[in-house]
């Protein structure tokens, strides 16, 4: 029986048009891509900081995060979950890293009281200018590494896990800290704990939204609260935006909490207001 002969695909549109999703998503992440270039080929990426502020006393910051941003052509600052999905893999993704922790290191040096946390990926440390602009960054004071909190995400510890433990073990006799970021996010694993010497576990903002009312939520929420305090680390609650939900993450034992409830990122903290005041003056 002879065989119905395969139809030719006719000449016309690229794959991508014949599929409007992947072509609409396709000219997307290349907008971003010129957007974040221009943005690093002109300067123009700073730090917005957000309080992570004790769950004791939620008027006085534990520490700050450094949250990098950029501008776009018209002048609008673009948070990183609208560009890093985009860029994280690629060369500008590496250099986005690099600036933030040049930023970060520059705040430190400039404010003596400021403890600061910055964002990094384990693609950060075969980086050479990222590494270069560290090294630099932490002779600039003698407290700058006690006072410099990196933030890796459990998916980034798990793709190279010994470098990451050779470069944490490293940092951490020179003073500095590390912190697990993202706790709960995708496929999470105890032995985490166990593997990586992190001082700090930030759980996933998706079990903060409305967990006063969420009791499968509060139960897994409790259960790392408790890990940590058994492996000698601080716990962080994000993305915390009610007074109701802050007062349950502080009941379960969290040691801080970070999220609009007490303040949104900004690139005007309290010290360059004070530094802006003082100078207006």
């Amino acid at each position: 029986m002879d065989r119905p002969k395969k139809k030719k695909r006719k000449p016309g549109a690229p794959r991508e048009h014949r599929n409007p999703l992947a072509y609409a998503v396709n000219k997307r992440d290349i907008s971003t891509l010129d957007m974040v270039r221009e943005a690093i080929a002109h300067k123009q990426v700073m730090l917005a900081y957000q309080p992570v502020v004790q769950a004791s006393n939620t008027k006085r910051p534990a520490f700050y995060e450094g949250l990098v941003r950029v501008l776009d052509e018209t002048g609008r600052i673009i948070p990183a979950k609208d560009f890093m999905g985009a860029v994280e893999d690629s060369e500008l993704g590496r250099q986005l890293d690099m600036l933030a922790l040049e930023l970060g290191l520059q705040a430190l040096a400039e404010q003596p009281s400021l403890r600061l946390s910055i964002n990094m990926s384990a693609r950060s440390i075969g980086y050479a200018p990222w590494m270069d602009c560290l090294q630099r960054g932490l002779t600039r004071a003698a407290t700058i590494p006690e006072r410099l909190i990196f933030e890796i995400s459990e998916k980034s510890v798990v793709q190279v896990p010994e470098i990451v433990q050779g470069f944490m073990e490293e940092l951490q006799i020179k003073g500095m800290s590390f912190a697990l970021d993202d706790y709960g996010s995708g496929l999470t694993t105890l032995s985490v704990f166990r593997d990586f010497d992190f001082d700090i576990v930030k759980l996933d903002g998706s079990y903060s939204r409305n967990i006063a009312s969420d009791a499968a939520n509060q139960i897994l929420a409790s259960a790392v609260a408790a890990i940590a305090e058994r492996f000698d680390m601080h716990s962080v609650a994000s993305r915390i935006e009610s007074p109701a939900d802050a007062a349950v993450m502080a009941d379960l034992g969290f040691d801080c909490l970070q999220g609009f409830a007490f303040g949104a990122p900004t690139i005007s903290p309290p010290w360059k207001a004070r530094k802006d005041g003082k100078s207006a003056a």
